[in-house]
Protein backbone atom coordinates (compact mmCIF):
# COMPACT_ATOMS: atom_id res chain seq x y z
CA UNK A 1 0.00 0.00 0.00
CA UNK A 2 1.15 3.15 -1.04
CA UNK A 3 1.83 6.20 1.17
CA UNK A 4 -0.39 8.37 -0.93
CA UNK A 5 -3.32 5.28 -0.57
CA UNK A 6 -2.58 5.09 3.34
CA UNK A 7 -3.77 8.68 3.97
CA UNK A 8 -7.14 8.44 3.03
CA UNK A 9 -7.66 6.35 5.49
CA UNK A 10 -10.53 7.54 8.08
CA UNK A 11 -10.25 6.68 11.77
CA UNK A 12 -12.88 4.66 13.64
CA UNK A 13 -15.35 6.36 15.67
CA UNK A 14 -13.82 5.06 18.96
CA UNK A 15 -10.10 5.73 18.19
CA UNK A 16 -10.41 8.97 19.77
CA UNK A 17 -11.35 7.49 23.20
CA UNK A 18 -8.49 4.77 23.12
CA UNK A 19 -5.57 7.54 21.88
CA UNK A 20 -7.07 9.98 24.76
CA UNK A 21 -7.09 7.11 26.98
CA UNK A 22 -3.34 6.37 26.46
CA UNK A 23 -2.62 10.38 26.68
CA UNK A 24 -3.85 10.79 29.74
CA UNK A 25 -1.73 7.76 31.42
CA UNK A 26 1.37 9.98 30.47
CA UNK A 27 0.05 13.47 30.95
CA UNK A 28 -2.00 12.60 34.42
CA UNK A 29 0.67 13.86 37.38
CA UNK A 30 0.30 17.44 35.34
CA UNK A 31 -2.93 17.42 35.01
CA UNK A 32 -2.90 16.24 39.57
CA UNK A 33 -0.93 19.31 39.97
CA UNK A 34 -3.20 21.79 37.99
CA UNK A 35 -6.32 20.48 39.98
CA UNK A 36 -4.36 21.79 42.90
CA UNK A 37 -3.14 24.90 41.58
CA UNK A 38 -6.83 25.90 40.57
CA UNK A 39 -8.21 24.81 43.81
CA UNK A 40 -6.18 26.91 46.17
CA UNK A 41 -7.82 30.29 47.03
CA UNK A 42 -4.93 31.88 48.84
CA UNK A 43 -0.88 31.64 48.33
CA UNK A 44 0.82 31.12 45.45
CA UNK A 45 2.81 27.57 45.18
CA UNK A 46 5.33 26.79 42.36
CA UNK A 47 4.86 23.78 40.35
CA UNK A 48 7.97 22.27 41.89
CA UNK A 49 6.98 23.13 45.40
CA UNK A 50 3.91 21.67 45.11
CA UNK A 51 4.91 18.49 43.82
CA UNK A 52 7.54 17.76 46.50
CA UNK A 53 5.04 18.21 49.23
CA UNK A 54 2.71 15.97 47.21
CA UNK A 55 6.25 13.66 46.67
CA UNK A 56 7.39 13.89 50.57
CA UNK A 57 3.83 13.57 52.40
CA UNK A 58 2.24 10.62 50.51
CA UNK A 59 5.17 9.38 47.70
CA UNK A 60 5.83 9.51 44.39
CA UNK A 61 2.78 7.10 43.35
CA UNK A 62 0.57 10.06 45.15
CA UNK A 63 0.97 11.96 41.40
CA UNK A 64 -0.80 9.20 39.83
CA UNK A 65 -3.76 9.87 42.86
CA UNK A 66 -7.38 9.45 40.31
CA UNK A 67 -5.72 7.61 37.55
CA UNK A 68 -8.65 5.08 37.52
CA UNK A 69 -10.87 8.06 37.11
CA UNK A 70 -9.17 10.01 34.31
CA UNK A 71 -9.19 7.17 32.15
CA UNK A 72 -12.97 6.71 33.16
CA UNK A 73 -13.13 10.37 32.14
CA UNK A 74 -11.10 10.18 28.76
CA UNK A 75 -13.42 6.73 27.63
CA UNK A 76 -16.58 8.58 28.40
CA UNK A 77 -15.54 11.95 27.45
CA UNK A 78 -13.06 11.76 24.85
CA UNK A 79 -14.76 8.72 22.77
CA UNK A 80 -17.95 10.44 22.98
CA UNK A 81 -16.75 14.06 21.23
CA UNK A 82 -13.74 12.25 19.18
CA UNK A 83 -16.69 9.80 18.36
CA UNK A 84 -19.48 12.03 17.09
CA UNK A 85 -17.22 14.47 15.25
CA UNK A 86 -15.59 11.87 13.49
CA UNK A 87 -18.77 10.26 12.55
CA UNK A 88 -20.34 13.67 11.75
CA UNK A 89 -16.69 14.57 9.47
CA UNK A 90 -16.85 11.55 7.57
CA UNK A 91 -21.02 12.56 6.48
CA UNK A 92 -20.35 16.02 5.05
CA UNK A 93 -16.76 14.91 3.55
CA UNK A 94 -15.57 13.03 0.59
CA UNK A 95 -12.53 11.41 -0.36
CA UNK A 96 -10.06 14.58 -1.86
CA UNK A 97 -13.41 17.11 -0.50
CA UNK A 98 -12.84 18.05 2.94
CA UNK A 99 -15.29 20.43 4.56
CA UNK A 100 -15.19 23.60 5.01
CA UNK A 101 -13.67 24.63 8.68
CA UNK A 102 -16.58 26.50 9.45
CA UNK A 103 -18.92 23.13 9.50
CA UNK A 104 -15.72 21.41 11.45
CA UNK A 105 -15.80 24.12 13.82
CA UNK A 106 -19.76 23.70 14.43
CA UNK A 107 -19.35 20.01 14.11
CA UNK A 108 -16.76 20.96 16.95
CA UNK A 109 -18.89 22.17 19.39
CA UNK A 110 -22.29 19.96 19.21
CA UNK A 111 -19.35 17.15 19.84
CA UNK A 112 -18.13 18.72 22.51
CA UNK A 113 -21.43 19.38 24.19
CA UNK A 114 -22.54 15.88 23.81
CA UNK A 115 -19.08 14.58 25.47
CA UNK A 116 -19.06 17.24 28.10
CA UNK A 117 -22.49 15.83 29.51
CA UNK A 118 -21.63 12.46 29.17
CA UNK A 119 -17.93 12.66 30.81
CA UNK A 120 -18.96 15.32 33.70
CA UNK A 121 -19.22 11.89 36.38
CA UNK A 122 -15.87 10.97 35.38
CA UNK A 123 -14.59 14.38 35.50
CA UNK A 124 -15.87 15.24 38.95
CA UNK A 125 -14.86 11.95 39.92
CA UNK A 126 -11.24 12.67 38.82
CA UNK A 127 -11.26 16.06 40.35
CA UNK A 128 -12.04 14.42 43.67
CA UNK A 129 -9.56 12.50 43.76
CA UNK A 130 -6.78 13.93 42.80
CA UNK A 131 -7.55 17.03 45.45
CA UNK A 132 -8.35 14.35 48.33
CA UNK A 133 -4.51 14.72 49.58
CA UNK A 134 -4.92 18.72 50.14
CA UNK A 135 -8.01 17.76 52.94
CA UNK A 136 -7.40 17.17 56.32
CA UNK A 137 -7.58 13.27 56.85
CA UNK A 138 -10.47 13.26 58.70
CA UNK A 139 -12.09 15.19 55.86
CA UNK A 140 -10.74 12.72 53.13
CA UNK A 141 -13.35 10.84 50.80
CA UNK A 142 -10.71 8.07 50.11
CA UNK A 143 -12.25 6.59 46.95
CA UNK A 144 -10.17 3.62 46.30
CA UNK A 145 -11.07 3.18 42.63
CA UNK A 146 -13.29 5.45 40.27
CA UNK A 147 -16.32 2.94 40.24
CA UNK A 148 -16.06 3.18 44.20
CA UNK A 149 -16.01 7.04 44.14
CA UNK A 150 -19.42 6.41 41.56
CA UNK A 151 -20.87 4.16 44.04
CA UNK A 152 -20.58 6.23 46.89
CA UNK A 153 -21.43 9.53 45.57
CA UNK A 154 -25.20 8.13 44.10
CA UNK A 155 -25.41 6.33 47.29
CA UNK A 156 -24.58 9.34 50.22
CA UNK A 157 -25.30 12.21 47.99
CA UNK A 158 -27.63 11.24 44.87
CA UNK A 159 -27.41 11.37 41.46
CA UNK A 160 -27.84 14.47 40.93
CA UNK A 161 -24.47 15.29 42.28
CA UNK A 162 -22.45 12.87 39.82
CA UNK A 163 -23.72 15.90 37.47
CA UNK A 164 -22.24 18.83 39.56
CA UNK A 165 -20.55 21.51 37.37
CA UNK A 166 -22.24 19.89 34.07
CA UNK A 167 -23.05 23.39 32.83
CA UNK A 168 -19.03 24.48 33.02
CA UNK A 169 -17.69 21.07 31.95
CA UNK A 170 -19.91 20.96 29.07
CA UNK A 171 -19.30 24.92 28.27
CA UNK A 172 -15.38 23.56 28.59
CA UNK A 173 -15.82 20.43 26.56
CA UNK A 174 -17.06 22.96 23.76
CA UNK A 175 -14.55 25.16 23.62
CA UNK A 176 -11.96 22.08 24.03
CA UNK A 177 -13.36 20.91 21.39
CA UNK A 178 -13.36 23.35 18.92
CA UNK A 179 -10.19 24.36 19.86
CA UNK A 180 -8.47 20.78 19.26
CA UNK A 181 -10.20 19.01 16.79
CA UNK A 182 -11.41 21.78 13.77
CA UNK A 183 -8.64 23.27 14.43
CA UNK A 184 -6.29 20.23 14.79
CA UNK A 185 -7.79 19.20 11.37
CA UNK A 186 -7.76 22.62 9.97
CA UNK A 187 -4.29 23.18 10.68
CA UNK A 188 -2.84 20.22 9.48
CA UNK A 189 -5.02 20.80 6.16
CA UNK A 190 -3.12 24.30 5.70
CA UNK A 191 0.41 22.75 6.24
CA UNK A 192 0.19 19.71 4.00
CA UNK A 193 -1.00 22.47 1.19
CA UNK A 194 2.31 24.09 1.34
CA UNK A 195 5.35 22.29 -0.40
CA UNK A 196 6.93 22.18 3.09
CA UNK A 197 4.96 19.20 4.61
CA UNK A 198 3.08 16.23 3.93
CA UNK A 199 1.08 13.86 6.09
CA UNK A 200 3.18 12.16 8.59
CA UNK A 201 4.49 12.20 12.48
CA UNK A 202 6.22 15.89 11.48
CA UNK A 203 3.21 17.41 10.64
CA UNK A 204 0.92 15.52 13.42
CA UNK A 205 3.13 17.13 15.92
CA UNK A 206 3.16 20.76 14.56
CA UNK A 207 -0.68 20.82 14.18
CA UNK A 208 -1.50 19.29 17.54
CA UNK A 209 0.75 21.77 19.32
CA UNK A 210 -1.03 24.32 18.01
CA UNK A 211 -4.30 23.11 18.33
CA UNK A 212 -3.49 22.22 22.54
CA UNK A 213 -2.05 26.15 22.64
CA UNK A 214 -5.63 27.74 21.02
CA UNK A 215 -7.50 25.19 23.25
CA UNK A 216 -5.76 25.74 26.71
CA UNK A 217 -6.09 29.99 26.10
CA UNK A 218 -10.06 29.25 24.89
CA UNK A 219 -11.05 26.90 27.71
CA UNK A 220 -8.82 28.26 31.13
CA UNK A 221 -11.28 30.33 32.31
CA UNK A 222 -14.17 27.73 32.40
CA UNK A 223 -11.44 25.04 33.23
CA UNK A 224 -11.21 27.07 36.74
CA UNK A 225 -14.38 27.58 37.76
CA UNK A 226 -15.24 23.79 36.44
CA UNK A 227 -12.78 22.62 39.05
CA UNK A 228 -14.04 24.50 41.76
CA UNK A 229 -17.89 23.72 41.05
CA UNK A 230 -16.60 19.70 41.00
CA UNK A 231 -14.56 20.11 44.52
CA UNK A 232 -16.85 22.23 46.32
CA UNK A 233 -18.84 21.26 49.68
CA UNK A 234 -23.13 20.79 49.18
CA UNK A 235 -23.92 24.96 49.31
CA UNK A 236 -20.60 25.97 48.98
CA UNK A 237 -21.86 28.49 45.93
CA UNK A 238 -25.44 29.19 45.90
CA UNK A 239 -25.28 29.70 41.86
CA UNK A 240 -22.72 29.73 39.30
CA UNK A 241 -22.85 34.03 39.44
CA UNK A 242 -21.82 32.82 43.21
CA UNK A 243 -18.62 30.70 41.85
CA UNK A 244 -17.56 33.75 39.45
CA UNK A 245 -17.84 36.47 41.93
CA UNK A 246 -15.87 34.50 44.20
CA UNK A 247 -13.28 33.61 41.88
CA UNK A 248 -13.19 37.09 40.66
CA UNK A 249 -11.84 38.09 44.33
CA UNK A 250 -8.63 37.09 42.96
CA UNK A 251 -8.75 39.66 39.85
CA UNK A 252 -8.84 38.79 36.59
CA UNK A 253 -5.50 36.02 36.64
CA UNK A 254 -7.57 34.28 39.24
CA UNK A 255 -9.40 32.66 36.29
CA UNK A 256 -6.26 31.65 34.38
CA UNK A 257 -4.47 29.77 37.95
CA UNK A 258 -2.74 26.74 36.93
CA UNK A 259 -2.65 28.25 33.13
CA UNK A 260 0.96 27.31 33.25
CA UNK A 261 0.50 23.94 34.27
CA UNK A 262 -2.86 23.54 31.95
CA UNK A 263 -0.80 24.12 29.36
CA UNK A 264 2.11 22.01 30.10
CA UNK A 265 -0.84 19.19 30.48
CA UNK A 266 -2.80 19.86 27.54
CA UNK A 267 0.00 20.63 25.16
CA UNK A 268 1.81 16.69 25.67
CA UNK A 269 -2.38 15.31 26.17
CA UNK A 270 -3.30 16.97 22.90
CA UNK A 271 0.06 15.80 20.83
CA UNK A 272 -0.01 11.94 22.30
CA UNK A 273 -3.65 12.35 21.59
CA UNK A 274 -3.41 12.93 18.01
CA UNK A 275 -0.07 11.03 17.04
CA UNK A 276 -2.00 8.08 18.89
CA UNK A 277 -5.38 8.83 16.87
CA UNK A 278 -2.90 8.92 13.73
CA UNK A 279 -1.25 5.59 14.12
CA UNK A 280 -4.62 4.50 15.07
CA UNK A 281 -5.75 5.53 11.38
CA UNK A 282 -3.17 4.87 9.21
CA UNK A 283 -2.91 1.48 10.81
CA UNK A 284 -6.22 -0.28 11.72
CA UNK A 285 -8.65 3.05 10.07
CA UNK A 286 -10.52 2.32 6.50
CA UNK A 287 -11.25 3.51 3.14
CA UNK A 288 -14.49 5.64 3.26
CA UNK A 289 -16.81 4.52 0.22
CA UNK A 290 -16.09 6.89 -2.80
Amino acid sequence: MTELNKTLKVSKWYFGGLASAGAACVTHPLDLLKVHLQTQQEGNSSIIKLTMNIIKKQGILALYNGLSASLLRQLTYSTVRFGVYEVGKQTIESPGNPAPFYKKFFLAAFSGACGGIVGTPGDLINVRMQNDIKLPKANRRNYTWAGNGLLRIYKDEGIKTLFNGCTTATARAVLMTMGQLSFYDQIKLSLIKTEYFIDNTTTHFFSSLLAGAIATTMTQPLDVLKTRAMNAKPGEYKNFMHLVLYTAKMGPLGFFKGYVPAFVRLAPQTILTFLFLENLRLNFGFFPPS
